[in-house]
């Protein structure tokens, strides 16, 4: 049953982050959650991701993530997922260009017996997003 709850905080998660309302991220995320592969400056925890997704979803409004692929064990979701958008918004201190965006990353999220995020691994390829923006040498 663990599984199947990780799977549903993990779900929730990704609502949280495509729909904007990132509020929510306060019942899924453990206040002392770690962020093995975080963002330049996130702080940790719920208050952490927020400020990521934000800005994320501040350059791109449409953003959209679908899950490819999903394993789970009883404490862990191990998963592969598609990122896509629109670059109408500032990123990293650049201006939008106006270019859609595809690209993969993959993530290791370890839950409580709670259900709640307490550690997450990760990585996106930021550098294919920078290149099809025009934002990096090919």
């Amino acid at each position: 049953m663990a599984q199947q709850a990780n799977i549903a905080a993990q779900t929730a998660f990704a609502e949280a982050v495509v729909t904007g309302h990132l509020d929510a991220l306060d019942d899924i995320v453990a206040p002392d959650s770690v962020d093995h592969d975080p963002a330049p400056g996130q702080a940790q925890g719920p208050e952490g991701y927020k400020a990521m997704f934000n800005e994320l979803r501040a350059a791109f409004p449409d953003l959209h993530v679908e899950v490819e692929h999903l394993l789970a064990t009883d404490d862990e979701l191990a998963f592969a997922y598609m990122i896509s958008g629109t670059h109408l918004g500032p990123l990293m201190g650049r201006s939008a260009t106006g270019k859609k965006v595809s690209y993969r990353g993959m993530q290791i999220s370890r839950f409580d017996s709670d259900g709640k995020l307490v550690e997450r691994w990760g990585s996106s390829d930021e550098l294919g997003m920078l290149r099809q923006l025009g934002l990096a040498d090919a």
